[in-house]
């Protein structure tokens, strides 16, 4: 049976949905009496470090339920990457405030951390349950079918896209837009669910699981604009060239580094612009356009998915259930079952913790610049209810006049 305090924790990029697995874990604790109190950690493992508490056991239900329909990490998050030392010192912060149960909601990261202080509290003999909650945009954790933050990220991807597509046809020329995903390309992906006739945008999807070459990028681009008079692109910011070296280091003489040494790929619009002039040096097209979705896909509040937000409850309910009658640490993931419905399996916590999961081959075209029927499949009951759609008018022409006569 459950014991002593319960601490709840949120880490890395926040997303549309991070805080229904926080709401359902804490509301979930509060079903069992031998939970003494239940505390939150600020801005992740840095405020267990810190000693930064949120009793949450004070706040009431009702505001629990609304900070759950609100997107972003609503105890903050961080990007400490913790090794061992840092492990230690998590444990030792918990076993001084007599924490029984830890749940760490994250990406790939977070999973290893939850690894690392678990093995710890093994080591020294303390009754301590550590349970991963998942959660990226990316959807790059193994053993997962998907991860909640996904889903919402990814129809505000493709419902980008779809304006996109709209405004290139009004106005046509050539656009490429940067999409988030560094190794994996599923929200880059995303972008085709905008699509509903043939020669609607993205007419190009590069996604880093696939070799990016700069020259037949150019090509793929000028055959499109010359077939349609316009080309919309989607580009993975995480795309590579055989080597593995990022384009946007190729491209660019300056790269910004992020606290982790990786070459800084989100927000800073350079890959985007970088590309454009490379197409409008090779192609001599005027209207050559590029943008970098950039953060505002991960915690965009219009475009949350009914499904996202569903699951995500679920899987923090479904870790304090684990933690209470699995006697059992590990890592939550959801497994797709049927037509669409999932199911939910703890694994063990070393099958999840730092692994990187990409985009399967039957997801990706043989062209490598477009997205399956599969991955369509696949995705559009993700996006949840109420997907607006685009129409267009009949080209019911009149008959000319004055030029019939020239």
């Amino acid at each position: 049976m459950f014991h002593g305090k319960v601490l709840v924790a949120q880490g890395g990029g926040p997303t549309a949905v991070i805080n229904q697995s926080m709401v359902g874990a804490v509301l979930e604790s509060r079903k069992f009496r031998s939970v003494e109190l239940i505390y939150g950690a600020v801005h992740g493992v840095r405020g267990i470090l810190d000693e930064d508490f949120y009793d949450l056991t004070q706040e009431t239900t009702h505001n629990l339920e609304m900070v759950a329909n609100t997107p972003s990490s609503a105890l903050g998050s961080t990007r400490d990457k913790p090794d061992l030392k840092y492990c230690q010192e998590i444990f030792k912060v918990l076993r001084a405030h007599e924490i029984g149960y830890f749940f760490y909601t994250g990406g790939n990261d977070s999973s290893d951390t939850v690894r690392i202080v678990n093995d710890e509290a093994r080591k020294a003999g303390y009754d301590l349950r550590c349970i991963h909650i998942p959660k990226t945009i990316d959807n790059d954790l193994v053993e997962n079918d998907h991860t909640p933050g996904f889903p919402s990220a990814a129809r505000y991807v493709s419902q980008a896209f779809m304006g996109i597509n709209l405004d290139n046809a009004a106005l046509p020329g050539i656009y490429i837009g940067v999409v988030m995903g560094r190794h994996a390309g599923f929200l880059t992906a995303a972008s085709a669910l905008g699509k509903k006739f043939s020669d609607d945008g993205p007419h190009l999807i590069y996604m880093p699981e696939r070799t990016f070459d700069i020259d037949q990028f150019i090509q793929d681009v000028r055959e499109v604009y010359n077939r349609l008079g316009r080309c919309v692109v989607a580009v993975s910011e995480g795309i590579h060239d055989a080597s593995g070296e990022p384009i946007i280091s190729k491209l660019s003489q300056e790269v910004e580094r992020d606290a982790h040494g990786n070459v800084q790929l989100s927000g800073s619009g350079a890959l985007a612009d970088l590309l454009t002039q490379k197409v409008k040096d090779a192609l001599n097209v005027t209207r050559v356009r590029g943008d970098t979705l950039g953060y505002i896909q991960r915690s965009f509040v219009g475009c949350v998915s009914d499904v996202d937000q569903h699951e995500a409850r679920e899987v923090g309910e479904k870790a304090v259930q684990y933690g209470m009658f699995g006697d059992r640490d590990g890592s939550v993931t959801i497994k797709r079952t049927g037509h669409y419905s999932v199911d939910y399996e703890l694994v063990p916590l070393e099958l999840v913790a730092g692994k990187t999961r990409t985009m399967p081959d039957a997801f990706i075209s043989a062209s490598g610049n477009d997205v399956t029927d599969a991955f369509r499949m696949y995705l559009r009951p993700l996006l949840g209810s109420g997907m607006p759609d685009a129409h267009r008018l009949r080209p019911n022409k009149v008959p000319k006049i004055l030029a019939a006569g020239s």
